[in-house]
C-alpha cells in the first residue's frame, strides 16, 4: 500500500471534519456524554476494523477518545487511513 502525499492528505481532510495530520498519522478527539457512550464507541469501532484488518491507536480518557489511524507498516498514511476515518465518523 502506498503512502499518500502531503497534498493528497490536505486534500483528503477537507472531507473529514475534525480529523487533522499529526506527525504520520490521522488523529481526531471524540467528546461524548459519558464514559459509557464513549466506551461504547469504541465497542461500534470493532467490527470495521476487524473487516478492514486495519485497527487504530486508542486513547481514552473519561469521555474523550482519541483515535489514531497510521499505516504502521508504511510509517505513514494510506488510504486504509482515510477509510478508518470514515468508519471511525460513521460509529460517532
Amino acid at each position: 500500500m502506498a503512502l499518500l502525499s502531503l497534498d493528497d492528505i490536505t486534500a483528503a481532510l477537507r472531507d473529514l471534519p475534525g480529523w487533522r495530520f499529526d506527525g504520520n498519522a490521522l488523529v481526531k478527539e471524540f467528546t461524548f456524554a459519558g464514559f459509557p457512550e464513549a466506551a461504547a464507541f469504541v465497542t461500534r469501532l470493532v467490527p470495521g476494523s476487524e473487516a478492514a484488518d486495519h485497527h487504530p491507536d486508542l486513547a481514552v480518557s473519561y469521555r474523550r477518545v482519541t483515535v489514531r489511524f497510521t499505516t504502521h507498516s508504511e510509517s505513514g498514511v494510506t488510504a486504509k487511513d482515510l477509510a478508518g476515518a470514515r468508519v471511525a465518523d460513521s460509529c460517532a
